[in-house]
């Protein structure tokens, strides 16, 4: 009885697909979960001993850039070593017109992601390549678009941006470098109450223990902290060992929107929601602002809404359609585009 019930929401959803103009998708951390990307939110959401989003603020870069630059570093090394899972491959793959046109003949596309992990962007470009076609996004997170249209919004960033903090430069650009300084480098390893490991030096196949793992990143640390007694978890970097801007020298920082920040290309996002007239919702329960108004926005124009989750949600009850499982699951299975 459920397998028959889903089968009938695929086909409704399918047949408000067909008759959608402007597509558009809001995609939350629920997308990358099968990719195995870290989310630090609710319990365990500690990194070393500091709660994670507390160190995703303005005021804590600027009270310890050091700390937040290792973190951030973190970050990019798990994210930089995640593929796109079946999902983002379903979306990806949905962003291309002509297989977009088998579901909805006369529709654009925008893909909205709040994930900094890059997968989204990623995915776009290995469909692209599949097809011997050039990727319709830029290196930066400059003007993704299509025949006038933006494929996709990283509207908090992308792990690998880079913003300059001097405010007469603001130089940002998308830096993939692993590490991105050398100073950095290992410091993902000194993770409080999780055991690392990292192939040996002598033997490919072997791996090293916890304690010699945190060994050989301290050695590699030689050098880069202050004197004095540090937590050797916790090790302090100096200013000039630091990401610097790649024109004028100064600090750099994270280029992803941190907690009282504003969303990147607000306006163009605000613009898209207004005129979507289909809201599909992934991996996201849409409570944070500006992004909790969205899906309500196209009802409140007569758009579908359909909700795609791991559990259900608060705002579930004003959606149209509601499917509920692993989004790698379900959406290759709802959009049927992976073997075309």
């Amino acid at each position: 009885m459920e397998q028959d019930h889903l089968d009938r929401n695929v086909q409704a959803f399918r047949e408000a697909l067909s008759r959608g103009k402007r597509i558009v998708v809001l995609a939350g951390a629920g997308l990358s979960a099968g990719s195995g990307v870290p989310t630090f939110r609710g319990k365990g959401g500690v990194w070393r001993k500091h709660d994670a989003l507390s160190l995703s603020t303005p005021a804590a870069f600027i009270g310890n850039p050091s700390r937040i630059w290792q973190f951030h570093h973190f970050l990019r090394e798990t994210m930089f070593k995640a593929v796109p899972n079946p999902a983002h491959l379903a979306l990806a793959r949905f962003a291309l017109p002509q297989l977009r046109r088998q579901l909805a003949p006369e529709s654009t596309f925008t893909l909205i992601t709040q994930n900094i992990d890059g997968l989204d962007r990623r995915a776009i470009e290995q469909i692209y390549a599949e097809f011997g076609l050039p990727s319709p996004l830029s290196g930066t997170a400059g003007q993704e678009k299509l025949a006038g249209e933006p494929v996709l919004i990283e509207m908090h960033g992308h792990i690998g941006g880079v913003l300059c903090t001097n405010y007469e430069c603001r130089h940002r650009e998308l830096n993939l470098s692993s590490p991105i300084c050398p100073a950095l480098a290992g410091t993902e390893l000194l993770v409080e109450g999780k055991e690392e490991t990292q192939p040996s030096a002598q033997s490919k196949g072997s791996k090293r223990t916890p304690a010699e793992a945190r060994a050989w990143a301290e050695a590699r640390l030689a050098g880069v902290r202050q004197s004095g007694d540090i937590d050797a978890t916790d090790p302090d970097i100096p200013l000039d060992k630091l990401p610097r801007c790649r024109l004028c020298g100064a600090l750099a920082r994270p280029d992803v929107v941190w907690f009282t920040e504003v969303p990147q290309r607000i306006d163009e996002v605000m613009h898209i929601i207004k005129e979507a007239d289909v809201c599909i919702v992934v991996g996201t329960s849409a409570v944070v602002h500006p992004a909790a108004t969205f899906s309500a926005k196209v009802k409140e124009h007569g758009g579908t809404v359909a909700v795609f989750n791991i559990e259900p949600g608060k705002r579930d009850s004003m959606a149209d359609f509601v499917f509920l499982g692993p989004c790698e699951e379900l959406l290759p299975r709802v959009l049927a585009l992976e073997s075309q």
